[in-house]
């Protein structure tokens, strides 16, 4: 089954390479471009009527009229299947952060090859986590997470903490776990509340930060 992917960026250039990238992936399929954040819930909304909405929305950040912080908010609230992924440069990672406080399900960097691109596509939609290594660093120092929330947790919350960075779904930790994936998830809800953070990709930084997994 096709990924559907739209596409939003202000800057033309960018937003056909990004294009051409994806339309030579097997199995992806553009499912329309926007040229800022209104335009985007503009095509979701028209989408939407018609049966149509994409699986993920690649996303920049600085845009014109509604920013992809704003936008991205949005779309979580309004399209709550649809996952959002950041495309960011280095200089963002302040804008990075709040993208992931407001739902978003990942980033990439704008220069970030095909593979990279498709992975993390495919990661948000399977609702797990791909983190870009360059970015990661950048992010994982300027993490918010208060440092005392991982004494916290428990050891089950500790190993869904490590799991979640390993980029594994709901499903996988509770195979590895040997648990039920309503469990798994009740542990995953627990161990964001106890660090005071709202995503896996926040947890997934956490950990990186905290030397608890290697940066990927």
């Amino acid at each position: 089954m096709s990924l559907r992917v739209l596409v939003v960026d202000d800057h033309a250039v960018v937003r056909r390479g990004v294009v051409a990238y994806l339309e030579a992936l097997a199995d992806v399929e553009v499912a329309g471009e926007a040229e800022h954040g209104r335009a985007a819930l503009d095509h979701l909304a028209r989408a939407e009527v018609l049966g149509q909405l994409p699986d993920v929305v690649l996303m920049d950040l600085q845009m014109p009229v509604l920013d992809g912080v704003a936008a991205t908010e949005e779309v979580v609230r309004r399209f709550p299947g649809v996952k959002v992924v950041i495309l960011t440069s280095f200089g963002e990672t302040e804008r990075v952060h709040v993208a992931l406080e407001r739902g978003a399900a990942g980033y990439l960097l704008k220069d970030a090859g095909p593979a990279e691109v498709e992975t993390a596509l495919r990661a948000a939609v399977r609702g797990e986590v791909f983190l870009d290594a360059a970015v990661t660093r950048r992010l994982t120092q300027e993490l918010r997470a208060p440092r005392v929330g991982l004494g916290a947790l428990t050891a089950r919350e500790r190993e869904v903490l490590v799991l979640v960075a390993e980029g594994r779904s709901n499903r996988d930790i509770a195979a590895h776990l040997a648990i039920s994936e309503r469990t798994a998830r009740t542990h995953l809800s627990h161990m964001l509340a106890k660090v005071g953070l709202s995503s896996r990709t926040q947890a997934a930084l956490l950990a990186v930060r905290e030397g608890l997994v290697p940066p990927r």
